[in-house]
């Protein structure tokens, strides 16, 4: 197992990490901007970031003016109408969470002016931009991370430790699902997400098999429906993904925005693998409380464990300030990327798609 897994794999790492080289008490020696609230994390990660000692957000950017400035009266930061303004406030990180679209404009642009980037998954809507990323922020020395919370989920955690020991012995298959509500708005934009809820939902998965078994997809076949569950939509909202792992594991994907607007959440993640010695099933959000409220009008679940997105920013701050490489790397997000990319054209040539090497 590599340095990094075990970074993501110990969340005791994380806490050494900041005791090791945290600032006086009181002082910000990591300056974060904010660049775009379009994405639903991106509230999350300001949430988190606030909290942290030694952090201050510097400002945000959004193209959309009353979105930007709500997100600055929320987390009382100046707001800016040009990115190129935020990133002239001596910024150490830059936190992108625009539409998919814009990932690469955004992060190409930053690149050179911080020392590391944040991007929100996917890395781009398009290999030839998610590269662009990955070739700009290595010419520059800028640390490109990608958005993959669900690595610091603690079951996930849980599961990579228990892997990690061999306890299933030899690997025979891998069923997971990610079903979410739809989330609507730019996401349902094919201009702006690059694809509908096979890209949303298709790379966080293959990233956690990615990490778990330090392996690539070498072969994908996939069915993907368009308007199924959402008449009208104009994009895909189902998908189903059969793959094979380079490691000779053979898995499914259930990705979908099929989750109603009463349902407790947006959604699940779940892997039940199965070895030649049992069985591991893992839900990434069943730690949770369920609250019935009139005034939501549903039962919501409330998590009560740690949270994946604080783990996130807790690993990008630690990354900064140690001057250590990206837990999760620009050719993470690109491998994951090309995964679905090539989920939509299995579909649209019904039959196997194969990965390079």
């Amino acid at each position: 197992m590599t340095t990094q897994s075990k970074v993501l794999s110990d969340p005791a790492v994380f806490e050494a990490e900041q005791a090791l080289v945290a600032p006086p008490e009181g002082v910000a020696d990591i300056r974060l901007g904010l660049f775009s609230f379009a994405h639903l994390h991106a509230s999350s990660y300001a949430h988190y970031v606030s909290q942290m000692p030694g952090v201050a957000l510097a400002g945000v950017y959004d193209d959309d003016l009353e979105r930007g400035r709500r997100a600055a009266d929320t987390y009382d930061i100046p707001y800016f109408e040009q990115a190129e303004r935020l990133l002239a406030e001596e910024l150490d990180g830059a936190v992108i969470c625009s539409e998919n679209a814009a990932h690469a404009p955004l992060a190409l642009q930053a690149a050179g002016h911080v020392r590391s980037i944040l991007c929100e998954k996917p890395i781009a809507t398009t290999v030839s931009d998610g590269q662009a990323m990955i070739d700009r922020c290595r010419e520059t020395g800028t640390q490109l991370q990608i958005a993959f919370p669900m690595r610091f989920s603690p079951p996930v955690m849980e599961l990579k430790r228990k892997l990690d020991t061999g306890i299933l012995g030899e690997m025979y298959s891998v069923k997971c699902t990610n079903h979410g509500s739809m989330p609507g708005g730019w996401f349902a934009d094919p201009k702006l997400a690059g694809g509908g809820a096979v890209i949303d939902h298709t790379v966080h998965v293959i990233d956690l098999l990615r990490w778990l078994w330090n392996t690539e997809v070498e072969e994908v076949y996939a069915e993907v429906g368009h308007e199924l569950l959402h008449p009208g939509l104009g994009i895909d909202d189902v998908g189903l993904l059969s793959f094979r792992l380079t490691n000779g594991v053979f898995g499914t994907l259930d990705t979908s925005w099929s989750r109603p607007p009463s349902y407790p959440t947006w959604g699940d993640v779940k892997l039940d693998i199965l070895g030649e010695q049992g069985m591991i099933c893992v839900d990434a959000f069943e730690q949770n409380l369920q609250v019935s409220s009139d005034k939501a009008g549903k039962t919501s679940w409330v998590h009560w464990g740690s949270s994946g997105d604080e783990g996130l920013m807790a690993d990008f701050v630690a990354m900064i300030r140690t001057g250590r490489e990206a837990s999760i790397s620009g050719e993470d997000g690109q491998r994951a990327l090309e995964v679905a990319l090539a989920a939509y054209e299995s579909a649209r040539r019904a039959e196997p798609v194969r990965l390079s090497p």
